[in-house]
């Protein structure tokens, strides 16, 4: 059985680390190199760094962020907000990201999938989808969950795969910055209908949460913020609880 992963998000607004709950009432909360120092020394498996505000403000994400969190960090971290070409994903790479992620780009121009996993390989590229529960239909949101699409998110799920994803990055945004749990029924429907990992994020509270999305979701990976940015549930606590739910994870550090 595949190791599955512990993945801490830090939303980046200005340069810095922020929070809110269904992605309103941002707030500051700390600096993104400092804190995705700390989490990999505690025994994060990755890192996501996702640029909230790039998409919205026309503009890319600072490469000079992503140089400075690959001279700070030494486990693997993605990168999205504002990659809309084939240039912007490489000048990425350079940068020093080991995969990248799309979302309101993509769902624009899905050929982007393409042209990107053609040049770098689908295992760096991450198709990140925000959707939310609208009239008993799951409709994928863009520029930071501010503009509803006409596209659905598990047909979405599907093209994105076959257009060259290597991972689905599903946010529920009815559950997001909530802590009242995964939308589970969601994850494992999306991990039957394509393979390749999917990972969870919106909802996280407590260990069972997690527990219940990697098990009865059959997520590949956690994605969480708020329980690790104010320390409510330290990595390797998080880490040795799920261990009691027969759960394995990556090594754990002390």
């Amino acid at each position: 059985m595949l190791a599955k992963r512990i993945i801490p998000c830090l939303d980046i607004k200005n340069g810095k680390t922020v929070k809110g709950i269904n992605f309103e009432g941002i707030k500051e909360i700390g600096d993104p190199v400092e804190m995705g120092r700390k989490y990999a020394e505690e025994g994060a498996d990755e890192l996501v760094y996702l640029d909230i505000s790039a998409t919205q403000e026309g503009r890319s994400t600072f490469k000079e962020l992503v140089s400075r969190i690959a001279e700070n960090i030494n486990i693997p971290f993605t990168v999205g907000g504002g990659i809309s070409s084939v240039v912007d994903a490489g000048n990425l790479l350079k940068a020093g990201a080991d995969k990248i992620t799309i979302n309101s780009s993509a769902v624009r121009n899905p050929q982007l999938i393409n042209d990107i996993a053609g040049k770098y390989g689908r295992q760096f590229i991450v198709v990140a989808i925000d959707a939310k529960l609208i009239n008993g239909k799951w409709c994928v949101m863009t520029h930071g969950g501010n503009q509803p699409t006409e596209k659905e998110l598990f047909s979405w799920a599907v093209e994105a795969y076959e257009r060259g994803a290597g991972e689905i990055l599903f946010t529920s945004m009815n559950h997001d910055g909530t802590k009242q749990g995964y939308a589970c029924d969601e994850y494992r429907k999306l991990s039957s209908l394509v393979p390749i990992p999917i990972i969870a994020s919106g909802g996280a509270g407590t260990v069972q949460h997690i527990a219940d999305v990697l098990q009865e979701g059959c997520a590949d990976a956690a994605l969480a913020a708020s329980i690790f940015h104010y320390n409510e549930i330290p990595i390797p606590i998080l880490k040795e609880e799920l261990k009691k739910h027969d759960i394995i994870t990556r090594t754990i550090k002390y």
